[in-house]
């Protein structure tokens, strides 16, 4: 098991789709209860309609200086169309994007599943993506503070 990552001093943006909110207000339980389990000093959680959308606020948080890492949060599941493949392709590309134009991380906790059976599986108690998202995001702010590539200004 890898060592806790001290989260003092992080300031944590994190942006939750509303579509399919009955999974995604579990993964932002998730990231907030990893954040508070890893010290991050400050946190704020912003909704957006949907997962489509999550790329265009990271990228707003992340330039606004104010966040050393962004998390977004969302649930894509497939039901009867390919509609949920052009949203989530989408998504991450836009999110990976924002953090290569920004050089602030942003994470990618967006659950791209076929039933909602496994998106709410994967937004548990057990096993939350949400956690990991805000994990992953919190440890690669400290690696980059402690290469001297903080996002913060």
């Amino acid at each position: 098991m890898a060592e806790q990552i001290d989260g003092s001093g992080i300031s944590l943006a994190i942006v939750a789709a509303r579509f399919n909110e009955d999974v995604t207000s579990r993964l932002l339980a998730g990231a907030v209860e990893a954040a508070r389990q890893h010290g991050v000093s400050r946190h704020e959680v912003h909704w957006v309609p949907g997962s489509f959308e999550a790329p265009l606020a990271a990228k707003a948080l992340a330039e606004s200086g104010r966040f050393d890492a962004v998390v977004c949060l969302g649930a894509v599941i497939r039901h009867e169309t390919d509609h949920y493949l052009h949203v989530a392709t989408q998504a991450a590309a836009g999110i990976m994007r924002a953090q290569m134009d920004t050089g602030v991380p942003c994470a990618f906790g967006v659950l791209t599943c076929d039933t909602e059976a496994q998106a709410l599986a994967r937004a548990g108690a057990q096993r939350n993506v949400g956690a990991d998202a805000a994990v992953a995001a919190i440890e690669m702010a400290v690696l980059l503070r402690g290469m001297g590539e903080g996002g913060r200004a």
